[in-house]
């Protein structure tokens, strides 16, 4: 049986092949992940559709392919030359069962670090491994193989004094298409930032107060993302040059409000759309989001989770970030920057108090929002994210 690239994405021309996870000769099984293929945008992964054996893998790690191009071949039903090696074939089967149950960023990651995934215990449903448990594998692994490496040390200190090394690791189909995205939004675009910030002690009551009956309603915990996403949502229909892009000499403005919001993957930065903000309330966002960053996690977002997107929001506070001036994801014209909370002291009504305050940042495309336009709609979100009700009543 011939094993073909998938039809790739509209607008996707090439791929290239990640990762093997058989070897020629190794036993494999029906649904068995074979191969993992990465676009500009996603990885996808081909399996086997039968029983039997890898035969001849045609195109290595690495290798640039074309959609449904036969990139190897699998003997199905070959299983009489494994039956005189049962012994052996056994725990091959195991490993290659255990290694189907991997995401693709797990598999990549214990690739990376020379592990072997049967030593690792998994917490995931049905004791899957994840990204975790790896990692604390990790955290906990080193410690004995030092203790034996000492001795080796001492016997031969010259080979390891001054030991200077540097590793050469091909940039990634995403990483390329980001380092291209962002270098065409600098090149091609007056961008400009604006700043603000804002008080989050308000919404941080309201969610103390009525975390755990929202929770016990919808079944997912009240985060800051949906705040955010619908002070956006409603800044956006007050400001639709916000909501509008450039195409050629034309403005295109959008009677429809959706809005990307950047995920930090394994792979690198993505950018899944949350369509039709204006029509969700805050537990649709909270488990919308969820979904996506899950799916951005597990290597599992389509094109079409990826494609369109009025506005961006990103959020470096969870990494830390006290400002930043975020670029903007062409062909959108704006994107917001959230930070880290951080408790300042402000002065209200003359008096000094310690408020837990965030900076806000706004960069924009100076060819369709002017000055005016880009501090009312920073503006607007200040005043929503301080007073919570004024979204409920679209004051």
């Amino acid at each position: 049986m011939e094993i073909k690239v998938p039809v790739l994405p509209e607008s996707v021309a090439d791929a290239t092949i990640a990762t093997w996870h058989v070897k020629t000769g190794e036993a494999v099984s029906r649904d068995q992940v074979l191969v993992d293929i990465e676009t500009d945008k996603v990885v996808l992964e081909v399996v086997a559709q039968a029983d039997g054996v890898m035969g001849e893998i045609v195109h290595a790690e690495g290798a640039t392919v074309l959609a449904e191009q036969v990139i190897g071949h699998l003997n199905a039903g070959a299983t009489a030359a494994a039956a005189p090696v049962a012994a052996a074939a056994a725990p091959a089967a195991a490993s290659a069962d255990a290694d189907d149950a991997l995401t693709p960023s797990v598999r990549r990651l214990i690739a990376e670090k020379g592990l072997d995934a049967s030593k690792i215990q998994g917490s995931g449903k049905n004791g899957r491994v994840t990204k975790e448990d790896v990692e604390k594998f990790l955290s906990g692994a080193p410690a004995a193989p030092a203790a034996k490496a000492a001795p080796a040390a001492v016997a031969a200190p010259a080979a390891v004094v001054g030991d200077r090394s540097q590793k050469r690791v091909p940039m990634t189909r995403l990483r390329k298409t980001i380092a291209n995205r962002l270098l065409e939004a600098k090149n091609s675009t007056a961008m400009l930032t604006t700043f603000n910030e804002v008080n989050m002690k308000p919404i941080m009551e309201l969610r103390k107060q009525y975390q755990d009956v929202f929770e016990k309603r919808h079944g997912i915990r009240l985060g800051f993302m949906s705040f955010y996403v619908k002070a956006v949502t409603e800044a956006l229909k007050r400001f639709p040059e916000v909501n509008a892009a450039i195409d050629g000499d034309d403005i295109v403005y959008h009677n429809y409000f959706d809005v990307s919001i950047a995920v930090s993957t394994p792979r690198g930065l993505v950018t899944p759309v949350l369509r039709d903000c204006d029509k969700m309330n805050l537990a649709e966002i909270e488990k919308a989001i969820k979904e996506l960053a899950l799916k951005g996690r597990d290597g599992k977002l389509s094109m079409d989770d990826l494609t369109g997107g009025n506005f961006t929001i990103t959020n470096g506070g969870v990494f830390g970030s006290l400002m930043s001036t975020p670029i903007i994801n062409p062909p959108q014209s704006a994107i917001l920057g959230m930070h880290k909370i951080q408790d300042r002291v402000m002065v209200v009504d003359g008096k000094m108090e310690i408020l837990p305050m965030m900076y806000l940042a706004l960069s924009y495309d100076h060819r369709i929002i002017d000055g005016k336009e880009s501090v009312g709609f920073l503006v607007t979100i200040k005043e929503l994210l301080e007073d919570p009700t004024r979204i409920l009543l679209d004051i």
